[in-house]
């Protein structure tokens, strides 16, 4: 059985008692990558006060595999509920959608995902070998969303920004990613990791923020200057083999580890990765106790120049989802679909309170063979 029949069949367990067992899976694919590591993301939540019916949604990772990221399938369990997979229809993020009746007085469902990673570097000196994407997909990621807008202030800045730039679109993108990097800074009051309303951030002036605003603020200004980009919604699992403190995880705890990157795509190279949160990041916290780095500290250089195309793979992708809609919600869409989310009668529960959620992650690192 593949992973996908696995997750299918595995969707239509019995509700009274729906325990899935793991499906068996090899490394013997990727045999000849050694750069593979497989981990193991598990999600517990618990809803501590339900009340009427009560829903939850769960990311899952990426459905379709890419050279950095394969999916080696889900499982779940719940009691007393039902648990089915979804899509959402137009960027294809998978889901689990967990729902229970008013009589459930404790709902509880657990999701553990196995997945392999290797990390992604795109050379970007050299001629690309890409895989020309279909229009349909470009046009998707050059669209506006609720919170992203391409016209107004956020035209007028990408327009500023590339002014002068001699050069095609990566020349264009790599000028948005060294303005975002010299202009924002991260705000550790942000809640969360931001919700990318960057049309405020402009008009405000206030550029602080967390990767979900300081990437999307990458991805509106490339689009806005007509360069496919997207925000990339996950969760990061290990710590970071490159000596960065701040771009990892200390321990197996990845309930509050979500992290945000962005793409953007040139006909040369197709979606090359980026990431200048995480420069902002390392400003902030790697030497730690409120010592800001700064930005001709050698470690900021390194990682200033590694993160504009490349990523290092110790994190999970979940989507590139914006304004989900999710199945029998009643309060709206939510603005991408990074954490887990629940409603009950009483209303959408705070999902950067996992506390009293009360939702947990746990991240492990399997065998290799």
């Amino acid at each position: 059985m593949n992973r996908r029949d696995f997750i299918k069949t595995t969707s239509l367990l019995p509700a009274a008692a729906a325990v899935a067992v793991l499906p068996q899976f090899s490394l013997s694919a990727f045999a000849a990558a050694v750069k593979w590591r497989v981990f193991e993301v598990t999600t517990k939540v618990e809803v501590l006060k339900p009340e009427g019916t009560t829903r939850a949604w769960l990311p899952l990772p990426l459905v379709a595999d890419t050279d950095y990221q394969k999916n080696l399938g889900s499982t779940w369990s719940i009691e007393g509920g039902t648990a089915v997979t979804g899509l959402d229809g137009k960027y294809g993020a998978e889901f689990i959608t967990a729902e229970w009746p008013a009589s459930v007085k404790a709902p509880v469902v657990v999701v553990t995902s196995r997945f392999a990673t290797m990390d992604r570097a795109v050379d970007l000196s050299k001629p690309g070998r890409s895989v020309k994407a279909e229009r349909a997909e470009l046009q998707r990621y050059l669209a506006a969303t609720e919170f992203m807008p391409t016209d107004g202030i956020v035209r007028d800045t990408a327009r500023d920004i590339t002014k002068g730039v001699r050069g095609g679109d990566v020349e264009k993108a790599r000028a948005i990613y060294e303005w975002i990097v010299d202009n924002t800074f991260r705000d550790p009051k942000t809640r969360g990791c931001g919700i990318g309303d960057i049309k405020t951030m402009l008009e405000t002036q206030n550029l602080g923020g967390k990767c979900a605003d300081l990437n999307a603020l990458f991805v509106g200004l490339a689009r806005a200057s007509g360069i496919p980009a997207r925000d990339v919604y996950g969760v990061r699992v290990a710590k970071s083999e490159f000596g960065y403190k701040s771009l990892g995880v200390a321990n197996d705890n990845v309930t509050r580890a979500q992290h945000c990157r962005a793409e953007f795509y040139v006909d040369t190279h197709g979606w090359v990765p980026v990431d200048p949160a995480d420069v902002r990041k390392v400003v902030l916290e790697e030497k730690g106790g409120g010592v800001l780095l700064p930005l001709d500290d050698a470690q900021v250089k390194a990682a200033r120049a590694k993160l504009f195309g490349a990523w290092e793979m110790n994190w999970l992708a979940f989507n590139t989802a914006h304004d989900v809609a999710l199945p029998k919600a009643a309060h709206g869409k939510v603005a991408f679909l990074m954490y887990p989310q629940c409603e009950t009668a009483a209303g959408r529960l705070d999902t950067l309170d996992p506390d009293n959620f009360r939702y947990q992650m746990t991240s492990r690192e399997l065998a290799s063979a």
